[in-house]
């Protein structure tokens, strides 16, 4: 018997991206932290902000609507505009 498994996101090709560097430091970086809605995804983030703000990063929160689609174009805008880097919470 024959299967054949689905990909639910349609891509045909692996997207291929190079690694960026990383930062020297974290001293006064902004760093966005995207809550994607799923239970306790903030109370990581929230342990990520203290440990962050300790390094000398300077933190904005933000949230996704719901979980299940990806961030809409404006905020991943928003973010890419007012952040050097960011975190995504994936906690369940």
């Amino acid at each position: 018997m024959s299967r054949t498994v689905l990909d639910p996101t349609s891509e045909r090709a692996l997207a291929e991206r190079p690694a960026i560097p990383r930062l020297d430091a974290l001293d006064g970086v902004t760093v966005g932290l995207l809550d994607i809605s799923k239970p306790r995804g903030d109370l990581f983030l929230n342990r990520i902000e203290e440990r962050l703000v300790e390094h000398g990063a300077v933190v904005k929160r933000y949230a996704k609507p719901t979980f299940t689609k990806p961030a809409p174009v404006d905020l991943r805008h928003q973010i890419a505009s007012e952040c050097g880097a960011v975190i995504e919470a994936l906690a369940d």
